[in-house]
């Protein structure tokens, strides 16, 4: 007697699981597999539908967390034909798919990934970032403005960075370092931060620059915590673009014009779109320059400032050819907080006292290089050229950095070395690294 099975029992490959993601300009929908699939997607109309077929498939996990208020499906649903998995969305707004598979890692097997993005954002996306909008005057009729730093916690989403042995996770470290960072520069007057990634959601690394070019940001900053095999390394480290690096992406810009609508030199309003090949290469030199000297200073300062208080990986700041480190007209730098694979950093990592001292030591070095050379037209600039202290009418604090002497430092500030003597009650010039000065009112 010949036993009768429902076709679907022949399927080879299972959906073990669902995941959502929610970021700010779309929702990425993971399904997790058994093994490799094939599959189709495609949309439908009247009503709006998005409709997944996957072939040689059974479902074996429940589908009800990829519904939510805040994502773009309203409805979920599906159904079996022979070996085919059938899966449906029902949407609230138009959107623009797009699915892609992707191989096993250390942390997932065989997945297949579909992303669901607004067409109204998708559309606007080539004239705003979905970030807030550049900075405006402090002051209507000062027509000075804030210095933007863009913060770039690194990872998110399906991508959780290295993982320490207590099962940290670097994304969720560096988030919440990204976030005690921003709070310490939006109270400063003068600067405002902007976040490149701010939940636990998927960027780009391509993307992270761009968002960063749309904010018109002075400084990108990109923070991570470090991974190794072995769980003996440590130590924190500071990275710049590595010259061979910004070799190769001037010649990436200069042969595909990509920047036809970017701007060189990052508020400013220089276009390579109608420059010769002569002209656009010493323009866009100059910005690179520029920006990598700018990028080793204000590295050099941070380092310093970590270095205080944190096991650095090097002595110095270290060169790399990290894909985020290539705006050809922003500064930016790459901070590995310490190695979350290291049983030791793992435990630092997860302090919240050690993170609020990480990011000091990240926002003093950028308030220190920005007071050295703010940008025109800023609050910052405009106080410095005054002969204000760093931010007027308020008492600062100042860590002695290697070479600092009284007279240097009383320069910076806009104080006199009589006051810097009296507000730290010291009697002649001895100072030592490390040293916390009080700086007076200007």
């Amino acid at each position: 007697m010949a036993l009768l099975l429902p076709l679907h029992a022949f399927a080879n490959v299972q959906v073990q699981g669902v995941r959502t993601w929610l970021a700010p300009d779309n929702t990425r929908l993971v399904f997790d597999l058994s093994g490799p699939i094939q599959h189709k997607l495609f949309a439908l109309d009247n009503p709006d539908r998005i409709v997944l077929d996957i072939e040689n498939a059974s479902l074996q996990a429940s589908l009800s967390e990829l519904v939510s208020d805040k994502s773009p499906v309203e409805r979920i649903r599906h159904s079996q034909s022979g070996s085919t998995l059938r899966i449906v969305l029902d949407i609230r707004e138009q959107v623009r798919p797009k699915s892609f598979e992707l191989r096993p890692n250390d942390q997932y097997g065989h997945r297949l990934v579909v992303d669901l993005e607004p067409i109204a954002k998708s559309q606007a996306s080539a004239r705003a970032a979905p970030i807030p909008a550049p900075s405006v005057p402090t002051a209507a009729s000062s027509g000075l403005r804030d210095i933007v730093i863009a913060i770039d916690p690194g990872h998110g989403g399906e991508d959780p960075g290295a993982i320490g042995p207590n099962r940290t996770r670097e994304k969720d470290i560096v988030l919440s370092i990204g976030r005690e960072l921003k709070k310490l520069i939006d109270a400063e007057p003068g600067y405002r931060a902007v976040m490149i990634r701010d939940g636990d959601y998927f960027v780009s690394l391509r993307d992270r620059t761009i968002r960063a070019r749309r904010a018109n940001a002075d400084l990108f900053v990109s923070i991570h915590a470090d991974g190794w095999h072995s769980p003996t390394a440590r130590g924190a480290s500071v990275w710049v673009l590595s010259e061979r690096g910004a070799s190769s992406e001037m010649g990436r810009w200069l042969a595909s014009r990509e920047n036809s609508s970017d701007l060189i030199g990052g508020v400013g309003s220089v276009s390579l779109d109608d420059k010769d090949d002569v002209l656009a290469s010493v323009l866009l030199d100059m910005s690179m320059t520029a920006s990598r000297t700018g990028s080793r200073d204000v590295a050099s300062i941070i380092h310093r400032n970590m270095a205080n208080f944190a096991r650095m990986h090097k002595p110095n700041v270290e060169m790399a050819a990290f894909a985020v480190l290539r705006s050809p007209d922003i500064p930016s730098i790459l901070i590995e907080t310490g190695f979350i694979t290291n049983p030791q950093e793992e435990a630092q990592l997860k302090t919240p006292a050690y993170q609020q001292r990480m990011a000091k030591a990240i926002f003093d070095g950028i308030s220190d290089y920005f007071w050295q050379r703010p940008p025109d037209m800023t609050l910052i600039a405009s106080r410095k050229n005054q002969g204000g202290a760093m931010v007027a009418g308020q008492n600062r604090t100042h860590r002695v950095q290697p070479g600092d002497t009284l007279s240097v430092i009383a320069v910076r500030n806009g104080v006199s070395v009589a006051a810097l003597r009296e507000a730290n009650q010291i009697r002649g010039d001895q100072i030592r690294v490390g040293q916390v000065l009080r700086i007076p009112a200007s």
